[in-house]
């Protein structure tokens, strides 16, 4: 008998979905000072999909990131448990990382099941130029 995929498991047409929306989302950024936008994409455990973008402001700390606009998004629509967080930028080749406020707002919103999606193409031409 095959065996159940843990739950946690995401299915390549999702990672696909969710990886398109947060480039949508970015697309929206308003980042005239740092010139860096950055898109989010949150799979709530319902299957719903909540897109955020950053929103800077002349006064740094007022600004807020594309992941905690995503969150606050669909904790403010009722949702609170998620399952993946998919997050984009322009930059090619590296994973771009959550800073810290992001990181404070994911523990705590988070399951510890709850998967981020890298964007795997961009981490395989990191290697390919690594091996050349």
């Amino acid at each position: 008998m095959a065996q159940k995929p843990p739950a946690c498991t995401l299915q390549p047409e999702c990672v696909q979905q969710l990886l398109v929306c947060s480039q949508e989302a970015k697309k929206s950024a308003y980042c005239p000072y740092s010139h860096f936008p950055v898109g989010a994409a949150l799979l709530t455990q319902e299957g719903r999909i909540f897109k955020g973008c950053n929103i800077e402001n002349a006064c740094y700390p007022l600004g807020i990131c594309a992941e905690r606009t995503a969150i606050q998004k669909a904790v403010s629509e009722g949702y609170k448990d998620f399952k993946a967080i998919a997050i984009a930028s322009d930059m090619q080749d590296d994973f771009i990382s959550p800073c810290g406020a992001c990181r404070q707002v994911m523990r705590e919103r988070y399951d510890p099941g709850t998967i981020m999606v890298i964007p795997i193409l961009q981490m395989r031409k990191s290697r390919q130029r690594e091996e050349h």
